[in-house]
């Protein structure tokens, strides 16, 4: 076989040389031990939790290190691509702060390592196949889809590994140069293979993540390049890391059973290959049988990145609960560290696990409440506008109208040792601060069952008619507890549990009166700081109802 006129039958078109093409990307610019990374997401309409985990892996190795960090689309199967999917993942990315310093954008591309778009650099890898090509290590294969078939099932009927390789790749290894010509002027459609070299021998990597991984070398002869021209994940990945300078390659473990053809392909081409970091698959657990397994995307809405943007979990809380997936240090970090930002936590690879990484709701749930207590009223105030501006219309008008009442209610709690936890995403604090509105205040818990109909008109006229707005916390609480005294109440809890048939109840149960009537719950906020945030004529009127 002439390798090279089999080359020139197959890309007649291509002229530009591998060294040509090497010199349009030069080796970057950069400190010592700087990192490039990336993320490569298909463009499917589909942006899931997985895709922000590795992004935030490979946004801290190359900006702890005074790197790159990139976007690349790898767009090679045109059939699960969805229109808008490019600028769905970029916008998703952006809302959960993550910056890219060049890469794929929602208009042109940024930076001078493009396109990044994997469908755009259709030429530069069939530069590097027809390389492969002349040099005898690929070859066209003519198989059809039947045959492909056909093959599968006799596989799995004698149990043997499925794929093209040995006496299953042998008709078309051996075809002559005119015999494929023929079958390209007869117009057959073909497909570019890697020539496997049939061995027993393991290969070794240094996964970043995982440590040494020993498995047997490539043997399989896989596609390079589809029938359209477009190549596949494994050779595309290989070249455009190579050209694009990529120091680690970040990828789901999924991806491990693959590891074999891109290291065989590293090495064909004659490029050093970029540090593999397989992370750990996301896992739940299953509240049916209460064990682990993998996050579905047709049983788990949480896989999907858009149910925490829906929910409002804050993009602090998302970026600390994936740090404490991502690291088993950093929750220690974080209780030594109060106050600083999550940014700041110096982040390894060497300290992630290799088992699969819990998504816990609960946890993200108590960790937002954290972050969101940690939080400036300004800054809640701010993102939580900015959700309701999107999720909840009705409730930004109500945050702009009352902009300064509502600065002060997220204040109301913050003071002492242990700051309230009330809020844990924005859909929720639209609920929970519906009080200090007129327009979505409503009444949910009943009064307490040890104050009767008569006793509440009287505890409510009385407390009135000593009200006074000016007073202090400490007057305040001691008009409440004369007011207790004179119902025949317990104005010490203790005193009630000890003797309970010596009152009608406690100065609990006249204080979750007021906050019934004021807030609507039992459990609510300090009722004289939740006055003073709604003013006197909203207390005054809601109390007035009740006498």
């Amino acid at each position: 076989m002439d390798n090279n006129a089999l080359a020139e039958l197959l890309f007649p078109d291509i002229t530009e040389t591998r060294a040509e093409v090497e010199a349009r990307y030069p080796e970057r610019v950069l400190p010592e031990g700087a990192c490039v990374t990336r993320i490569g997401p298909s463009p499917t309409g589909f942006v899931h939790l997985g895709n922000l985990y590795n992004a935030i892996i490979a946004e801290r190795i190359a900006h702890q290190s005074g790197g790159v960090f990139y976007l690349r689309i790898e767009d090679t199967d045109n059939k699960r691509e969805v229109e808008g999917a490019v600028e769905m993942l970029i916008e998703a990315m952006d809302y959960f702060s993550v910056r890219f310093d060049e890469g794929a954008t929602a208009g042109d591309d940024n930076g001078a390592y493009g396109p990044y778009r994997q469908r755009q650099r259709k030429g530069i890898y069939q530069v590097f196949a027809k390389e492969l090509v002349s040099r005898g290590l690929a070859y066209p294969c003519f198989l059809t889809e039947d045959e492909l078939n056909a093959i599968r099932d006799s596989q799995t009927a004698a149990k043997e590994n499925p794929g093209i390789y040995g006496k299953y790749a042998e008709k078309n290894r051996s075809l002559t140069l005119e015999e494929i010509k023929a079958n390209i002027e007869a117009g057959k459609t073909w497909v570019l293979r890697y020539k496997a070299v049939m061995t027993d021998e393991h290969i070794s990597v240094d996964d970043a993540v995982r440590g040494r991984l020993e498995m047997p070398r490539n043997c399989m002869d896989f596609v390079l390049l589809k029938s359209d021209g477009i190549p596949t994940y494994h050779f595309a990945h290989v070249i455009d890391d190579h050209l694009m300078h990529s120091t680690h390659v970040i990828r789901g473990e999924e991806w491990l059973s693959s590891l074999p053809m891109h290291v065989e392909l590293f090495g064909a081409l004659g490029w050093e290959q970029p540090k593999y970091c397989h992370t750990a698959t996301l896992m739940k657990i299953d509240p049916e049988n209460g064990g682990k397994r993998k996050l579905s995307k047709r049983k788990d809405p949480e896989l999907a990145l858009s149910y925490y943007r829906q929910e409002g979990i804050s993009r602090d809380a998302m970026w600390e609960f994936l740090l404490t997936l991502l690291n088993s240090n950093f929750e220690e970090w974080r209780l030594a560290n109060p106050g600083v930002s999550y940014l700041d936590f110096p982040y390894t690879l060497e300290k992630m696990s290799v088992s699969g990484a819990l998504v816990d709701l609960e946890k993200l749930r108590d960790i937002s409440k954290e972050v969101i207590c940690a939080m400036a009223p300004e800054k809640v105030y701010d993102e939580w506008y900015a959700w309701c501006a999107e999720y909840n219309k009705e409730y930004a008008e109500l945050l702009s109208k009352y902009k300064d009442r509502t600065l002060a209610a997220l204040n109301v709690g913050k003071g002492g040792k242990k700051p309230r936890k009330d809020i844990e995403n924005w859909k929720q604090a639209c609920d929970f601060m519906s009080f200090y509105y007129d327009e979505t205040f409503k009444v949910y818990d009943e009064m307490p069952a040890e104050c009767d109909g008569d006793t509440v008109k009287t505890f409510f006229t009385k407390y009135l008619e000593s009200y006074d707005h000016s007073d202090d916390s400490a007057a305040w609480f001691d008009k409440v507890r004369a007011i207790t005294d004179e119902l025949g109440f317990a104005v010490k809890p203790k005193d009630f549990k000890k003797e309970p048939d010596k009152f009608r109840g406690s100065i609990v149960h006249v204080t979750n009166m007021l906050r019934i009537a004021l807030t609507g719950h039992a459990n609510a906020p300090d009722i004289w700081e939740v006055s003073h945030v709604l003013g006197e004529d909203i207390v005054r009127a809601r109390l007035e109802k009740w006498v």
